[in-house]
């Protein structure tokens, strides 16, 4: 992976993070860092997997690597939200 292609993956996974908190389900109380760094974290995930399955280098949008990349963004928001609102009830 090239130095521009790092960072296209983060520059796509901060919009990643907002659509992944669009489409996963009920309220995340989880901050705007953790669902930026969610984002990122999916920007790279899918992509491995686009790669790993073949689809990653179409000609024209790679509209199938973006809609894998939207799915576990929204599944790593669900889990982080869960993760993160269990761990505020904790008492220090």
């Amino acid at each position: 992976m090239t130095v521009s292609g790092i960072i296209t993956a983060i520059v796509v996974g901060l919009i990643l993070g907002v659509l992944g908190r669009f489409f996963a389900p009920g309220k995340q109380s989880i901050p705007i860092w953790l669902t930026i760094v969610v984002g990122i974290v999916a920007a790279f995930i899918g992509t491995a997997i686009a790669r790993g399955f073949g689809y990653a280098d179409t000609k024209g949008f790679d509209w199938l690597e973006l809609i894998t990349q939207v799915v576990i963004a929204a599944v790593g928001v669900s889990l982080a939200a869960n993760l993160y609102g269990g761990r505020r009830g904790v008492s220090r």
